[in-house]
Formats: C-alpha cells, structure tokens, sequence
C-alpha cells in the first residue's frame, strides 16, 4: 500500500514522502519506515500524528492512500486571538473584512 507523510517542520517548511508499505501498517511502522528522526518529539508531545487531519493513536492501522501528517500543537487558541484582536480594534472599528475605499 502506498501512504504520504507529510510533515511542517516549521512554519513554511514542510517535508514531504510516499512510503511503499504492507498492508496493514501501523503509524509507528510508518514513521519508523521515513527514517525521520521524530520520535523524541512524539514521546514528549511537541509532535501528534494524523489521518488527513484527524488525531490517531500510533498503533492505528494505515490504509492504502492515507496522508499521515505530523503536526506541532497551535501557539494561540484562534478563539483567543479572535477574542484579544476584537478587543483591541473595538467594536466601533471597521472589522477584519471591512471594505477598502
């Protein structure tokens, strides 16, 4: 079975690869399979590990065409920073999509 991971290392950096598996793989063997050296991250949770963007356990088994992504956690809540950025404009200001003229 034929699987990508994709992985932002940083912000505008991202690595990518197609890994040739047997059917059935986990995520453990997956990643273990890049040759990437992540799981020092993974066991701290600087890093989680996806299905096309869903959060899975490394033990879940792969499917053919599957996009296994490593993810690093958000800096911000976007709630929060929606929250702290309508409190500094004000309710009187032109919002974020407001019209140009």
């Amino acid at each position: 079975m034929r699987v990508e991971l994709v992985w932002a290392e940083a912000p505008r950096r991202v690595r990518e690869c197609t890994l040739e598996l047997p059917d059935g793989a986990s995520v453990a063997r997956a990643l273990a399979a890049s040759g990437w050296d992540v799981a020092e991250a993974l066991a701290a949770g600087a890093l989680a590990a996806s299905v096309w963007g869903r959060r899975v356990a490394m033990e879940t088994a792969l499917r053919d065409g599957d996009r296994l992504e490593l993810t690093r956690p958000l800096r911000v809540d976007p709630k929060v920073a929606r929250r702290e950025r309508f409190q500094r404009q004000g309710a009187r200001a032109p919002g974020l999509f407001a019209r140009r003229r």
